[in-house]
């Protein structure tokens, strides 16, 4: 099977337009309430979301990749870079400082063209405290660029990229198509979708091409609105990464390409929808607060908005005494006296019994 690349009408990809006017309507109003939310909300809201967005996109877009960054740093990270008041603590890890700036920057410069020089600062910034590839300039291995599953012996090719020898000419066509597509696609989902498609299909990077892809494809968003966007769609991938990277091999075969953008375009709009949801959740929070705070001593304050940073998911496996003593730091003793203090007064619920018992905030 010829890979799009190989294909005689690559970079002619066909689609029809029409059939993606209704999801751009959907899109646009679900974007549209959410400025909305984000008007009306108060400044501590409107930091928090923002806050959490990048959050999510950074912790998720690792993830698809199979890495983990610390929460703890990243937060950190974002909300110094933010300007936003933080506690003064050492960031261990390297990577949530710079994938923190990456966003950050990516989101504050999304009108810029796109070119080589921004990309080879993506990478650098996406692959800090990495020593194990090459940074900031496209890959040179004469070897085949891959995506495998499967046991060495067995394994499964999905896709190969162009060699490198040819992946100048082919970005500096990228390039091209990406900058004169602000004027030529009209339908923002469309161009999203052709973006990440053929950026993820050129793969110019030794590693990180999936994240930087991303990144591409919400840059791609916020030209068409003129703001930074607001949403993850890492987030939304990560939930079902299996489906992506199936809808990702099937567009890689064929530059008729009308099946993947259905499929990413939908991403988006869930996307958006599920953004909505995380201004909600901090509205509540809020108003959680400001309801209870009088009720709550320190070490329920602490614990509380420690449970409550996993955004609207909940505590993974629920709060019980021996996770409650050590965010607390305090004695199991105490631990079990406030917990039950808190259901009592209605501010948590608890779910099972006996050791496996766990405690969950009732907003």
């Amino acid at each position: 099977m010829a890979y799009n690349w190989q294909q005689k009408d690559w970079t002619n990809f066909q689609y029809d337009e029409s059939l993606f006017e209704k999801m751009w309507i959907e899109f646009i109003t679900i974007a549209g309430e959410s400025e909305g939310f984000m008007k009306s909300s108060s400044q501590g809201i409107k930091e928090e979301s923002i806050i959490n967005l990048l959050v999510n996109e950074a912790i998720k877009t690792s993830e698809i990749e199979g890495e983990f960054i610390s929460r703890i740093d990243l937060i950190s990270s974002i909300r110094k870079n933010l300007g936003y008041p933080t506690e003064s603590i050492i960031i261990k890890d390297q990577r949530s400082l710079g994938i923190a700036n990456l966003l950050i920057s990516s989101r504050e410069n999304f009108a810029e063209n796109l070119s080589e020089e921004m990309l080879f600062d993506w990478h650098k910034l996406l692959m800090q405290g990495s020593y194990s590839v090459e940074i900031g300039k496209w890959r040179t291995h004469i070897e085949p660029m891959q995506v495998v599953s499967g046991a060495m012996g067995i394994e499964k090719v999905h896709f190969e990229a162009p060699p490198s020898e040819i992946l100048s000419k082919e970005m500096n066509q990228f390039f091209d198509w990406f900058n004169e597509s602000k004027t030529t696609i009209k339908n923002p989902l469309i161009r999203s979708a052709v973006a990440h498609l053929y950026f993820e299909s050129i793969h110019p990077f030794e590693d990180g091409n999936g994240r930087i892809g991303r990144i591409i494809a919400e840059k791609t968003l916020s030209q068409s609105l003129n703001r930074p966007i607001l949403m993850s769609i890492s987030k939304t991938i990560e939930a079902n990464k299996n489906g992506y990277y199936s809808a990702l091999q099937k567009g890689q075969s064929s530059n008729e390409i009308n099946d993947w953008i259905e499929y990413f375009a939908q991403v988006i709009i869930d996307a958006q929808r599920d953004f909505n949801q995380t201004i909600l959740f901090s509205i509540k929070k809020a108003a959680f607060f400001d309801s209870n705070k009088s009720l709550l001593n320190e070490r329920q304050q602490k614990v509380i908005q420690r449970m409550l940073q996993e955004g609207e998911n909940e505590f993974v496996g629920g709060m019980n005494a021996r996770k409650y003593s050590a965010i607390a730091k305090t004695s199991k003793a105490t631990a079990t006296r406030d917990l039950a203090d808190l259901v009592e007064k209605g501010i948590m619920t608890a779910k099972g019994g006996g050791r496996s018992v766990g405690y969950q905030v009732d907003l």
